[in-house]
């Protein structure tokens, strides 16, 4: 982004020192501050903190790989039924940040930090119960799932790690979340860059017994994760309750308050069916491939793991918007909501149609990165150049739909996404690889067809601006 892009937006300063104040965190009030200046500075420590989010998955990836195409069946199918468990943590933070950010937009900051203690109220009882059954059936759901007796007898214990801790991981989201409602993004980059700074130092300990670390294989990815998010969280939850410069919470704070708990439960439960449909929806593209073998699941999880880190700066410009519209709304002023939304969209246009043409030209050696097995590097290339075809439209859809949570109107984009994803996209997935015989290649292609549908069908819709009469 140019100093030109943001004109006399910072005029006061230059753009090296707006990323500086956008990493070190902003005192600014971002229903006054120019809105290119605004999102700028929520999106950067956004964007870095996605980044850190998805070297989780990259780093265990990575070395997993090396011990083979069983291993890294394991953390793909694992992963895929995580997506359930980011499917509860992202709708439950969709309504701390859409709530947070309403009352801060309002200037109730006593309500920004109650909403805040009941969104840690509500993810911790839904993790208690996701992560007992987790525990329990880990080996269950990876034969659901189709993986072979091999796979099984080698993952059921990272299975059982990853599901049964999942609490780490709703900690990581709630309590991040709340900083981003409350337009405090750089602390959740902070957060999130000393738990994967953690991973990457104990994932491959575990992994490859270096030192006096046991050697545990596959298992030891899922060791170093939980033990990196646990102390990111505990991290987190510091600065929530003694070093935050947005919000404060007290004793008092902690009291339930029925009334406030079921109004987030309203947002919130709409928000995690929303993420819930779109990752079963994964899970149902993974249970396609696996009917081409454990190579086609390897390959596949490499493609989407890069093509989800390439993702990485929409989430931030999405979630910059978010903030942007639950505060202007709070603030009274729907109008410069809506125009942060458009602008956040076309910033993000461009970036993601840069990238995606990177990784058209480039799928082969991004992919031999991973995998130097052929049939497995063929599968991964195929889905990172096929997948990539379409960014432009994940970068629209990404805002929009990001938009829509953030004023709170959750139930827009579940309608879409269980339209899009389920209705569309899974059918569509089956039949061009098995009707049509193009096996993967016609799995890969069902994604991008089904994301560009999303934007255009997000775009029409939120034109209409239902959303700004959102009350939360």
């Amino acid at each position: 982004m140019s100093t030109n892009e943001f004109g006399t937006e910072v005029s006061n300063g230059s753009v090296f020192s707006i990323v500086k104040e956008a990493i070190a965190g902003s005192d600014r009030d971002f229903t006054k501050a120019p809105l290119g200046t605004a999102i700028f500075l929520l999106a950067v420590p956004m964007i870095v903190e996605m980044f850190a989010e998805s070297l989780f998955a990259i780093v265990d990836i990575f070395f997993v790989a090396h011990i083979g195409a069983d291993a890294i069946a394991v953390v793909g199918i694992t992963e895929s039924m995580m997506f359930l468990i980011y499917s509860v943590a992202i709708g439950i933070a969709i309504g701390a940040t859409a709530t947070v950010a309403r009352r801060v937009g309002e200037g109730d900051a006593d309500g920004a930090s109650r909403t805040a203690t009941h969104a840690i109220y509500l993810g911790f009882a839904a993790s208690a119960i996701l992560g007992v059954i987790g525990f329990v059936f880990a080996a269950d759901f990876l034969r659901l799932m189709g993986a072979e007796e091999s796979v099984v007898a080698t993952g059921t214990t990272f299975t059982r790690i990853m599901l049964g801790g999942n609490i780490v991981v709703l900690a990581l989201f709630l309590l991040n979340a709340i900083f981003r409602g409350a337009g405090d993004a750089a602390i959740a980059m902070r957060v999130l860059w000393f738990a994967n700074i953690l991973n990457i130092i104990l994932g491959p300990c575990f992994i490859l017994g270096i030192g006096f670390f046991p050697e545990l294989g596959v298992t030891g990815a899922a060791v170093g994760t939980t033990i990196g998010r646990a102390c990111g969280a505990l991290y987190a939850a510091y600065c929530l309750f003694f070093g935050n410069r947005r919000i404060t919470i007290r004793a008092e704070h902690w009291r339930l308050e029925p009334e406030r708990l079921l109004k987030l439960v309203k947002v919130s439960a709409p928000a995690v069916l929303q993420f819930f449909v779109q990752t079963a929806s994964w899970i149902g593209l993974v249970r396609v491939v696996t009917g081409f073998g454990t190579a086609a699941v390897a390959g596949y999880q490499i493609g989407i793991r890069m093509v989800m880190f390439a993702l990485l700066p929409s989430i931030g410009l999405a979630n910059a918007a978010a903030t942007l519209v639950g505060q202007n709304l709070g603030a009274g002023k729907p109008e410069r909501a809506e125009q942060a939304v458009w602008k956040a969209v076309r910033y993000n246009a461009l970036v993601q149609t840069s990238i995606g043409i990177v990784f058209v030209i480039f799928a082969a050696q991004i992919a031999a990165v991973f995998s130097t097995e052929p049939e497995v590097h063929a599968y991964a290339t195929d889905a990172l150049r096929v997948i990539a075809y379409g960014f432009f439209f994940y970068a629209v859809g990404m805002v929009l739909e990001t938009a829509f949570n953030g004023a709170g109107d959750t139930i827009t984009p579940t309608y879409i996404a269980l339209g899009v994803f389920w209705l569309f996209e899974i059918p569509l997935a089956y039949f061009l690889a098995y009707h049509l015989g193009l096996g993967a290649h016609g799995a890969f292609w069902s994604i991008t067809i089904a994301f560009s549908v999303l934007a255009v069908v997000s775009a029409v819709i939120f034109r209409r601006g239902k959303w700004k009469l959102k009350e939360v």
